[in-house]
């Protein structure tokens, strides 16, 4: 596989979160590296957060491994156990099925920027900690329910009705 060319390598932003959760991640943008290279077993995105922005809402992954380190710029790991500085060349890895909710929030004056590497499974659940919402992903897409499967309401997403 030859080098790949960073420049041609689409950057894309939005989210797939419903409702009015998706604009948490305004200021979020990502290139697929892996994509781009025709990984199928592994995911690898590099992803840029502008001041005030966040990677993601507090989150686990009940069957996939998730890897990331900061490449450019200051970000805050924010876990349950509390806030860690994150800066270039720092790395911070959270196993399959440890519930330890996490996300990187940008509360500097600049872009930051963190190569992100995770397992892809055919399935997949991922719990949302501070909300009740969790994610399950299959072949026929993903579907965003409270944490006991049953529907989102409009005021849990923070749409009206």
């Amino acid at each position: 596989m030859p080098k790949l060319d960073l420049s041609q390598i689409p950057v894309t932003g939005g989210s797939t979160y419903p409702g009015r959760l998706a604009q948490a991640m305004d200021g979020r943008s990502k290139q697929r590296l892996g994509d781009a290279a025709g990984l199928t077993q592994f995911g690898v995105n590099l992803v840029f957060i502008e001041p005030g922005g966040a990677s993601s809402l507090r989150h686990y992954h009940m069957r996939q491994d998730e890897f990331a380190m900061v490449t450019e710029g200051e970000l805050v790991l924010v876990e349950d156990n509390g806030e860690t500085t994150l800066l270039p060349g720092d790395c911070a890895a959270w196993p399959a099925g440890v519930e330890n909710g996490h996300c990187l929030v940008n509360r500097g004056n600049k872009r930051a920027g963190f190569l992100v590497i995770g397992t892809r499974t055919e399935t997949e659940t991922a719990v949302y900690s501070d909300i009740d919402m969790m994610v399950t992903s299959d072949a026929d897409g993903s579907r965003f329910t409270r944490k006991d499967g049953s529907p989102l309401t409009a005021d849990q997403i923070g749409d009206k009705k």
